[in-house]
């Protein structure tokens, strides 16, 4: 084959730094957001933080030269300047006094100092599991080799304070010159079971509810329901008292007060001691119905002050040569400004439109939720509809009637006979009223839930009534049932 020279045209789609910049930060949630900025402020000695005065972190960004025209040190300024567009209103361009009043609501703003402390004390008197085991066991009096057994056993507990590993493995994890036999770890599991909190160092469920037992009050109650969870655990959980009854000999009042007496008590007697990471939410935007209207603003706590640093913009300027890499860093903070400004004018806009969307739900809540999909807002707003997916990903609203993410707001249909729609999130809203209004002795099947609805217009089959009561952690009828 003979080589020869072609000319061949193309269009490929080819993304600047600046707009990877800005899907980067449309798609991260605030705390990344806000992580993601101490990054660039870290590294880029242009860019600094404007707490004092929230206006200019944006008209700092202008002050400059535009970022569409090409950088010189004969363009480089200190001179204010408007910013090209203004940022999202917070509730403080509206009302200072009202929205003063509830900032704390959403923000923390009105927590006191002496709440903090309380907090912080709160946290720091929180011990472990192993703690606490260990506390008492150097209250107890045994010798130094049962001592060192009981701690042994504290550190194979879990989380929930059960022995899961058997005692035989266990056993045989210890070193065989020490010539422990299988007698001394039992007696020092006996040590533990002895401990705060009662049900500790059990090795199942059954167990851990009998120790517990053996401490409440002796009754007929406290009898049979030792017999219950001793032989009848399983049809207690399927709630079949029938069989109980029938089994055990007792009558229906005896019955209810020993299942009154299992429900008080705790499966998992270790859970106070868990150490659970508390994960903070800081809202995006905030609704609140003024003049009528329900409007959303950008919360002023969430939203990132920003602003070209004035003495190394100065200093650049009187170079006669530009420093190429003070430039570079110039031209990116201005970047990030834009960039950050233009996330916040997005999520803005998208919260607005949903919001006038679902202005129903926060008249009367669940039930008046309508159907809603990204595409109706992509069209809307003249936006893509991986826009919309990105920006209602992981951002909050906080509303009156809570916090909640704003994929929240979108959902499926169901027809209904007037050949209108309901929101998904509208029926499950509706099963939980019926069921949470239901008879105890005599509750409401999928099947019935399915009449109720139908008979309101809403078209719903048995199936996705059951689908929708399960998304809700509602038991099905017959583990609802009371006696």
């Amino acid at each position: 084959m003979k080589p020869a020279l072609q000319l061949k045209l193309s269009q490929h789609l080819a993304l600047t730094p600046q707009l990877q910049q800005s899907i980067k930060l449309l798609q991260l949630s605030t705390v990344e957001m806000q992580q993601e900025i101490e990054r660039y402020l870290l590294e880029n000695p242009m860019l600094e933080r404007d707490d004092d005065q929230p206006a200019e972190s944006y008209a700092a960004a202008q002050q400059f030269d535009s970022p569409d025209k090409p950088s010189s040190e004969a363009e480089v300024s200190t001179s204010h300047e408007e910013p090209a567009s203004e940022p999202p209103m917070t509730p403080s361009d509206v009302d200072d006094d009202r929205w003063a009043s509830d900032a704390g609501t959403f923000t923390g703003a009105g927590r006191d100092d002496e709440d903090d402390n309380e907090a912080q004390d709160s946290h720091a008197a929180t011990i472990s599991l192993r703690e606490h085991l260990t506390w008492q066991l150097g209250m107890t009096q045994m010798s130094e080799r049962d001592r060192s057994l009981v701690r042994f056993l504290i550190e194979a507990l879990n989380d929930d304070g059960y022995l899961s590993a058997p005692l035989l493995e266990l056993w045989e994890t210890l070193p065989a010159e020490y010539e422990i036999e299988i007698e001394e770890l039992e007696i020092a599991l006996r040590h533990i079971q002895n401990f705060d909190p009662i049900g500790i160092g059990a090795r199942d469920l059954r167990e851990c509810l009998m120790l517990q037992l053996k401490v409440a009050e002796d009754c007929a109650e406290r009898t049979l329901a030792f017999a219950i969870v001793d032989k009848h655990l399983e049809l207690l959980a399927a709630r079949d008292f029938v069989k109980i009854r029938r089994l055990t000999g007792c009558d229906d009042e005896i019955l209810r007060g020993a299942h009154e007496l299992i429900t008080s008590l705790d499966p998992r007697p270790a859970a106070a001691y868990s150490q659970i990471e508390a994960r903070y939410i800081t809202p995006d935007v905030i609704v609140k119905k003024l003049k009528g209207k329900w409007t959303a603003y950008i919360n002023p706590d969430a939203y990132p002050r920003l602003r070209i640093n004035r003495l190394y913009a100065e200093i650049l300027s009187r170079q006669r040569r530009g420093n190429g890499n003070m430039t570079g860093q110039l031209q990116e903070a201005r970047w990030l400004i834009k960039n950050v400004q233009q996330r916040f004018d997005t999520i803005h806009r998208v919260t607005q439109a949903i919001v006038d969307r679902q202005r129903q739900f926060f008249e009367h809540g669940e039930v008046a939720m309508r159907p809603l999909v990204l595409r109706e807002i992509a069209d809307l707003l003249g936006l893509h509809e991986s826009t919309i997916s990105r920006v209602t990903s992981q951002k909050y609203m906080a509303t009156p009637r809570g916090i909640f993410e704003l994929k929240y707001f979108f959902g499926s249909h169901v027809s209904t006979d007037t050949g209108g729609a309901c929101s998904a999130t509208a029926i499950r809203a509706l099963i939980k009223q019926l069921i949470s209004a239901e008879d105890g002795k005599k509750p409401l099947s999928d099947s019935q839930l399915s009449e109720i609805l139908g008979q309101q217009g809403i078209v719903v089959a048995r199936r996705t009534v059951a689908k929708y009561r399960e998304s809700l952690n509602i038991p099905p009828v017959n583990l609802r049932k009371t006696l």
